[in-house]
């Protein structure tokens, strides 16, 4: 009797493993085993300067260096493909992502299928005629407010070699750009508990032409894509038009296409509905 499969969890920018600990006791609760991935320079290998802390400088902020820079979307596929590699000795694999770990998580299943039985991307980036960076001139993305989240960037990207947000901040301007984008159904509380889970860096590397899905590999593997139908931050609009290009790509290997009501982080603030959406998926 084969084993059952295991979950690894890839998360987004600024993010880290802790923010699927909700998720992962609702698996665990339903019978199954996961495991979520930190990425290179996040989680406990994050960097959190003493500028960050209250009460914050600023301007050292913008010129601390951070353990992130130069890590690089291979270093991301890398680090996925080690937990696969080890997981899979024990059965088959589901590899979920979300947000901007759908850019690694396509890396890894053009690079190695083999290691994967089942790829799902929760309202993340899956790049298939465009680079991302193409996508946020689309018109799917005209109501995302991107100048107001730069706003809270500090430093200059090119001179850090890494992007920062100081997700810290009092600005009621910012904290509003953020609530709106990720967190509008999440109450206050919810809302700045996670904002709190964030870490101030991200690599810089999202991925180029060539790093887009690939047929010959990726392409062969089965898929999921969770629509998250109140998305402001990677808006229904732009989900719908990967998935599109990803069946047009591949019509005899097309998304398994399923919906969860709510914001970008909604889903693992309130996991249930998420866990139990997986665990149907799990049946090998």
């Amino acid at each position: 009797m084969q084993n059952p499969p295991t979950f690894i969890l890839v998360h987004g920018a600024f993010a880290n493993s802790f923010s699927f600990a909700p998720l992962q006791a609702e698996l665990a609760l339903l019978g199954h085993r996961s495991a979520a991935v930190d990425l290179p320079g996040h989680g406990f290998e994050a960097t959190f300067p003493v500028s960050y802390q209250a009460p914050q400088d600023l301007d050292a902020l913008a010129t601390e260096p951070g353990a992130i820079k130069g890590v690089s979307l291979a270093d991301n596929a890398a680090r996925v493909i080690e937990a696969l590699e080890r997981a899979k000795r024990n059965g088959p694999t589901i590899l979920v992502a979300h947000s901007r770990g759908g850019i690694t998580a396509t890396a890894v299943a053009n690079a190695r299928p083999e290691l994967v039985d089942r790829i799902v991307y929760v309202s993340a980036w899956c790049p298939v005629d465009l680079d991302v960076s193409a996508y946020y001139g689309q018109p799917e993305m005209a109501e995302v407010d991107v100048m107001a989240l730069a706003g809270s960037m500090v430093g200059d990207p090119a001179e850090l070699g890494l992007l920062r947000t100081n997700f810290r901040t009092a600005d009621p301007s910012a904290l509003a750009a953020f609530r709106s984008a990720f967190a509008a159904d999440l109450t206050d509380d919810e809302f700045r508990t996670f904002l709190n889970s964030f870490q101030p860096d991200e690599n810089l590397d999202a991925g180029t032409t060539d790093d887009r899905v690939q047929a010959a590999t990726w392409g062969r593997i089965p898929r999921t894509y969770v629509r998250l139908d109140a998305d402001a931050s990677l808006p229904p609009a732009v989900q719908d038009r990967m998935i599109r290009e990803a069946d047009a790509l591949t019509p005899d290997n097309r998304f398994d296409v399923r919906t969860l009501e709510g914001s970008h982080l909604r889903w693992l603030v309130h996991p249930k509905p998420a866990a139990e959406l997986l665990a149907g998926l799990a049946e090998f």
